[in-house]
Parts: C-alpha cells; sequence; structure tokens
C-alpha cells in the first residue's frame, strides 16, 4: 500500500501545480491592466517568500 502512495505522489504534486498556475493565469487575465503589473512586479518577491519559508527548519 505505502508504494501505491509514492506511486501517486507525483501525480498529486503535479496537478497541484498545474491547479495553482490555472488560478494564477485567470487572476491575472480578469485583473485591471494596473493591477496586472503591480502583480507581475511582485511575483518575484513572493517566490523568495515562499522559498525562504520553505527552507526554515519546521518545530
Amino acid at each position: 500500500m505505502p508504494i501505491d502512495v509514492l506511486l501517486a505522489l507525483p501525480w498529486i504534486l503535479g496537478l497541484g501545480v498545474l491547479c495553482a498556475a490555472v488560478v494564477c493565469i485567470v487572476a491575472l487575465c480578469r485583473a485591471h491592466r494596473t493591477d496586472t503589473v503591480a502583480v507581475a512586479r511582485a511575483l518575484p518577491e513572493l517566490a523568495a517568500t515562499f522559498l525562504r519559508y520553505r527552507r526554515r527548519p519546521r518545530r
């Protein structure tokens, strides 16, 4: 049974990334032009924050 979970994990993670990408693209398409520029400029900082959070040791 644990082997099945390990085989399904990449598919689940891939589906999660795909869904997040679709949500982001739809949000950018629906946003006003000035909002889209602000969001696009904030993306690198947001990615850096998530990477910093991921690398922090968990307690």
